[in-house]
């Protein structure tokens, strides 16, 4: 069992039910699932750019992506239907657990003049969406490898529809939001 899937459960949990002064274990906020978004403007001319983008994205997450492809064509972008327009990853339970742990202590501090995560950037529907603008800050990346230094949106759905639930959550997970 992954290290903070083990704390959420075993210490985490029984804490966040007493705080939010629920009944039950099963009504306390859980993260469902974690999308990871890598927009890949720049492939349309070239097709080694997704497939290295690919492969940086399946050392971070341990999981293949799939291709995104635009839905519409687009003159003014020289877009076309159907082209491959980036490329997304799906993590759920273990894999998620671990890429959360990676993410908060070890690939957030390694990001430059880093003073904390928005609080702002919650939907409203208890979701939390973040963007790292280099994939270097994992340490699976190794910087003489990488042809181009890259960004991701990375979405963490949780069960919780309010804000609040949502963000003890996420602070109980050790999230650094700024003060």
């Amino acid at each position: 069992m992954a290290r903070l899937k083990k704390k959420f459960f075993e210490e985490i949990l029984p804490k966040l039910q007493k705080e939010l002064d629920l009944k039950t274990p099963m009504a306390v906020p859980r993260i469902e699932k974690v999308t990871i978004n890598m927009g890949l403007g720049d492939a349309l001319g070239d097709k080694k750019i997704l497939e290295k983008a690919m492969g940086d994205m399946t050392l971070i997450t341990g999981q293949q992506p799939i291709v995104c492809k635009a839905k519409k064509s687009v003159a003014s972008f020289k877009l076309r239907e159907g082209w491959p327009v980036g490329c997304k990853v799906t993590l759920r339970n273990e894999m998620m657990y671990d890429f959360i742990d990676r993410l908060v202590n070890v690939a957030l501090p390694r990001v430059r003049d880093f003073r904390g995560l928005n609080i702002k950037s919650f939907d409203g529907q208890g979701n939390y969406s973040m963007g790292i603008t280099e994939q270097i800050v994992f340490p699976e990346i190794e910087y003489e490898k990488i042809d181009k230094i890259r960004g991701m949106d990375i979405c963490i759905t949780t069960n919780s529809h309010s804000v609040s639930g949502a963000k003890k959550l996420l602070e109980a997970l050790s999230f650094p939001f700024k003060k």
